[in-house]
């Protein structure tokens, strides 16, 4: 009964959170093809002219889809920091907040100057990068080992969610009640979301007011903490940046990050150069591969927990060939999707190659907390930080690339993020590991350190209700008088 739990009130929330913070990014990406298309206008004397409400070019364009990333990259240590000092919850529901505000002021910005638009896309990018750093200090403390990859992806899942409803809603919104609506949508219902956040969820189970006794015993005790346990920890930078498990995390962040920023904020244009789509069709068609991805990211978490839990494959193999089978798939897709002139054929491989991705996540996405539990949140900051330099560079890229809208430039385009995807596959597979680094692991006296005990106790009431299990060994762990959700 995981929906009767707190922390299934934290997943969800946090699904929706990223729901929004996808949302508020992809928006701008259908918006600007309303803002730039060309429109027939009729002047005093009957003379009919051809105009744009905005006439940016490629170049510029670029520029407006990628600053939001001059932002983002800059908060991603912060955001770890912050989340430790203030509360992971707190800078998480800032973060989302302050940006839904700034969206709903975009319409005004847009429309008084370039510059003022670039300063409001990046000030945004700056208060959403601390949210993934943040979420995962929110997973350190909420997310029991056995149960990590599932609620993880489910959380994550809510990115694509985002992206589906956002992409064809937007289209909708633009072509019935005009561009300035798609920001002023969005942005409230990401208020929305802030209030009821702030309302529902806590830092961690022992300062929740709504959590069970015994989900809080059992969420403690799985985590190998203790009530009160906030004792500051070194942090081992050396090693952490001499470590290649991190480095491993790193390109396949990179990798796969660079094919998803790339159509994030180019598919809808795209598929209007490419395809000849007009904008209602381009925003339905722009959301189908993120359909795919969502629904395979929850299922993906499952089937890696469900792999480890009867012991099938351990942590490390769950990571490396989830992570490098999407990557080798996503890889052969682009390359034929570049190859597609027909449309059917080309949007098939678009959403398959796009959809794989989400055994990816269940990869290097997780593996933070595998490798490193207590500075996962900080590790998010450090990987997600080099993650986000291709939303950076891709739309630059390829706004020098595609100078005349050519399915040939395009191409192009989609050959690089393959190549990308399988460097970041070989890379993976010889680094990546699932199990604590010497450098994460804390200094405990032998009778504090229960990493190595098989058996954890609780007691509830004088009466003994154990949980059997080895978080390296998974096939070894066995029910014995209480389930994975706290309750006898």
């Amino acid at each position: 009964m995981f929906w009767k739990s707190q922390r299934f009130v934290v997943v969800m929330m946090v699904f929706l959170g990223f729901f929004n913070v996808y949302s508020l990014s992809v928006n701008l990406s259908v918006a600007i093809v309303a803002m730039t298309e060309t429109r027939n206008s009729t002047l005093e004397n009957g003379t009919v002219i051809s105009e744009k409400l905005f006439d940016w070019d490629s170049k510029q364009q670029g520029l407006i889809l990628s600053s939001f990333f001059y932002g983002y990259i800059c908060t991603m240590f912060a955001g770890g920091f912050l989340a430790t000092k203030f509360g992971a919850n707190y800078i998480f529901a800032t973060g989302i907040g302050v940006t839904a505000l700034l969206t709903l002021a975009t319409p005004v910005a847009a429309s008084s100057s370039l510059y003022l638009l670039l300063a409001i896309r990046i000030i945004e990018g700056v208060f959403e990068g601390v949210t993934f750093p943040c979420v995962h200090a929110i997973w350190s403390k909420w997310a029991p080992p056995n149960e990590r990859s599932s609620m993880v992806t489910i959380g994550y899942a809510g990115n694509y969610a985002g992206t589906v409803i956002a992409y064809p809603m937007s289209g909708m919104l633009a072509t019935t009640y005009g561009w300035e609506s798609v920001f002023y949508v969005f942005g409230s219902m990401a208020v929305v979301w802030l209030l009821l956040f702030l309302l529902l969820i806590s830092e961690s189970p022992e300062k929740d007011w709504l959590i069970s006794d015994g989900e809080k015993k059992y969420i403690m005790t799985s985590l190998k903490q203790n009530d009160g346990n906030n004792k500051k920890l070194k942090i081992p930078w050396k090693s952490m940046f001499s470590s290649p498990a991190v480095w491993a995390i790193v390109c396949a962040q990179f990798s796969e990050n660079w094919g998803f920023y790339t159509l994030l904020t180019q598919l809808p244009t795209m598929l209007n150069d490419t395809i000849g789509y007009n904008l209602g069709k381009t925003g339905l068609l722009s959301a189908l591969p993120y359909l795919t991805m969502g629904v395979l990211l929850g299922m993906s978490g499952f089937i890696a927990d469900w792999l480890q839990n009867k012991g099938y494959l351990t942590t490390t193999q769950v990571r490396r060939y989830f992570n490098c089978v999407a990557f080798i798939a996503q890889t052969m897709f682009m390359v034929l999707a570049g190859y597609m002139q027909d449309p059917a054929a080309m949007m098939t491989s678009m959403t398959i190659g796009i959809g794989l991705g989400a055994f990816a996540w269940t990869g290097f996405a997780v593996n933070h907390l595998d490798i490193a539990p207590q500075y996962a949140g900080l590790l998010m900051g450090i990987t997600n930080t080099f993650g986000t330099i291709p939303g950076i560079v891709s739309p630059m890229i390829t706004g020098h690339i595609v100078q005349n809208r050519l399915s040939s430039e395009w191409r192009n385009v989609l050959f690089i993020a393959a190549g990308i995807y399988l460097f970041g596959c070989i890379v993976y597979w010889f680094w990546a590991s699932g199990e604590v680094q010497d450098w994460a692991k804390e200094n405990k006296s032998d009778d504090d350190d229960i990493n190595n005990k098989d058996q954890v106790i609780l007691k509830d009431n004088g009466l003994n209700i154990s949980k059997t299990f080895n978080a390296n060994n998974p096939k070894n762990q066995v029910d014995t008088g209480v389930d994975n959700y706290g309750y006898n």
